[in-house]
């Protein structure tokens, strides 16, 4: 494991500030172990500045949070040009906001006036951020760069291991068919670090990286063969990853009547090994076919355990949605392939107005699954994603009608919530209805996002880091769902209210945390980055997980109830751990620091829309 910056910012002696030289810059950013002799020097520090590592637009918002373990107050900071040494801004401190998690006193520093371009770091006394930039590029490439990841996650055919893993698959169960009925399922992309292939999570992040290209086309570049595998083939990659997760949810629903939800369970839980190299016995042999569940709309579970599925809409509305979205892109592109998505929404939508409720994802040998409890979130996105694509008035009367039975994706606000229980973590169906609605219905469905966002921001804005998320599982994805959402709002209504707001949740993923980390391996190149995932690729092998989003801190509390975990380094984050919230860059934390194929997904969308938003002149869309 890479060693990594603890300490952030080195406290550095008033002599060398003054001196102005470029040291102050280069030593702010030293790893902890070359920080050994440096602490011999200098007091160990007390106080921190946390920066996006991205960096930051000249016309957007900029705020860098500063911390302390000390309860000293802070007057004013100063913005750094890196190159020169000069003062380039001064600014007033504001409103202290007072202790959060580890730290004593804590402050917003705002510099969002300031625009010139180059590269900064922030100064407040003897405390000093990293260097970052201030540029309209800042954000170029970084939604393609996450694409690795997603193409790394490949199953059938995986192109950055140049083999194939999974090709068997699978063999039915809970069908209409007698189980064990040998079926191809194979493709697809494993869900984590394990390899099991769920339905609900593949569609949601199909439907992203199509939104992504419908919404965002001039972002992406044309790096790689639809394979995956280096070499243009004029599709943008984004569209060549969204086709390889629609190849996959079109065998999930081979027949009108035919929904499977799942690839594989828990039983793949056996130990780190590459996919190409996995050994595990499904009761076919060593390596051989893996169970696929066909969604009944009843509990399931092979072992122990069951789910509590009650329904099929909540995986059949997804589908729907993403074959609806990819029928209207490939219109022009392709029409026969255009007509195939669209006969599979429509059927996929029957399904679910059939079945209403939800297709859990099931476990085996442990208590663990997906627990999703909401479906009309994804029936209101399918009914809207069909609207758009046939006009067929019947179906906004019924995406309408269900955008009323759930206004408010139900996490936003509360403390705590269920693994998944809330899923997708922001309902993409009231923008895609309001987008094909008239001004009244508009309104109101906006109206629903700002009552989210709300209910966040109530939570949020009695902390410096702006942070109303709550630290369960998967907080990343969370907090990258809400940071969409407020984009959404924003680019639907061009109320600017919750602008801020939507930003720090931006920058806490690359930095404005407690941490002072990023939350996405690889990115920036040069920045403080997750090295030592819960991964095999990593961990076995040093291969990077360019691009993935880890899964983020959780409360302590859950933290410490958590069965197998093992920090097998000394916690690089010690100093900023607490009981409200942990993170870990440890291999063995696998509750904090495991990269998610979903999460990734959404990141894309939202790496997107700041890459399209960078570009002067650039209105966000509508």
């Amino acid at each position: 494991m890479a060693v990594k910056n603890t300490w952030r910012s080195v406290a550095l002696a008033v002599t060398i500030i003054s001196a102005g030289s470029l040291s102050l810059a280069s030593c702010a950013q030293r790893k902890h172990g070359n920080q050994q002799t440096a602490q011999a020097t200098y007091q160990v520090p007390q106080s921190w500045v946390r920066i996006n590592q991205l960096g930051y637009t000249p016309a957007g918002i900029k705020v860098a949070v500063w911390v302390s373990k000390s309860p000293e107050k802070l007057q004013g900071f100063e913005l750094v040009n890196a190159e020169t040494g000069e003062v380039a801004y001064k600014g007033n401190a504001g409103e202290a906001f007072g202790a959060y998690g580890p730290f004593t006193e804590s402050y917003r520093l705002n510099f969002s006036e300031y625009s010139t371009p180059g590269s900064y770091f922030v100064r407040t006394g003897n405390t000093a951020s990293p260097v970052f930039k201030i540029g309209e590029d800042v954000y170029k490439g970084t939604a393609d760069f996450a694409l690795r990841y997603m193409r790394q996650q490949r199953s059938g055919i995986n192109p950055y291991l140049q083999d194939s893993c999974h090709t068997q698959d699978g063999y039915t169960m809970y069908g209409p068919m007698p189980d064990s009925t040998l079926i191809d399922v194979s493709g697809g992309w494993h869900d984590a670090s394990d390899y099991l292939q769920y339905a609900t999570t593949s569609a949601n992040a199909t439907y992203h990286l199509l939104a992504a290209y419908r919404d965002f086309p001039e972002v992406f570049t044309d790096a790689h063969e639809a394979n995956g595998l280096e070499g243009a083939n004029g599709v943008a990659d984004v569209l060549d990853e969204a086709q390889w997760g629609l190849s996959w949810l079109s065998k999930m629903h081979p027949r009108e009547d035919w929904l499977f939800n799942q690839l594989a369970d828990d039983r793949d839980h056996q130990g780190m090994r590459l996919p190409t190299q996995d050994p595990v016995d499904y009761g076919m042999g060593p390596g051989k076919a893996r169970p696929v569940y066909f969604a009944t709309g009843e509990p399931q579970g092979l072992g122990k355990y069951k789910n509590r599925a009650t329904g099929v809409a909540s995986t059949a509305g997804k589908f729907a949605s993403a074959f609806a979205l990819a029928s209207r892109l490939y219109t022009s592109k392709d029409a026969a392939l255009a007509d195939k998505y669209k006969s599979k929404a429509e059927s996929a939508y029957k399904l679910g107005l059939a079945k209403p409720g939800v297709a859990q994802t099931a476990p085996n040998l442990a208590p663990y699954f997906y627990e999703e409890d909401n479906w009309v979130d994804d029936m209101e996105l399918g009914a809207a994603a069909l609207y758009q694509l046939t006009g067929d008035a019947a179906y906004a009367a019924q995406a309408q009608k269900y955008s009323l039975e759930e206004k408010v994706t139900p996490w936003m606000g509360a403390d705590t919530a269920r693994h998944y229980q809330w899923y997708p973590f922001h309902n993409f169906g009231h923008y895609e209805l309001a987008a094909a609605a008239d001004a009244d219905t508009k309104a109101e469905l906006m109206g629903y996002y700002q009552e989210g966002l709300e209910r966040v921001n109530q939570k949020a804005r009695k902390n410096a880091f702006y942070r109303g998320i709550p630290f369960i599982w998967c907080s990343n994805n969370l907090t990258t769902s809400f940071a969409i959402q407020g984009y959404l709002y924003r680019s639907m209504t061009g109320d600017q209210s919750y602008a801020e707001l939507e930003q720090a949740n931006f920058d806490w993923l690359f930095g404005v945390n407690p941490w002072g980390t990023s939350m996405v391996y690889g990115l920036p190149a040069h920045g403080d980055t997750p090295t030592d995932p819960h991964s095999a690729f990593t961990h076995l092998h040093n291969y990077p997980i360019d691009g993935g989003l880890v899964d983020g801190p959780v409360y302590g509390s859950i933290f410490n109830n958590l069965k197998g975990i093992q920090l097998y380094n000394p916690d690089d984050y010690k100093p900023f751990q607490s009981d409200l919230v942990v993170y870990h860059d440890d291999f063995g934390d696998y509750s904090t620091n495991e990269p998610t194929m979903d999460g990734t997904a959404s990141l894309i969308y939202l790496l997107a829309s700041r890459e399209y938003s960078s570009r002067e002149g650039a209105q966000p869309k509508k």
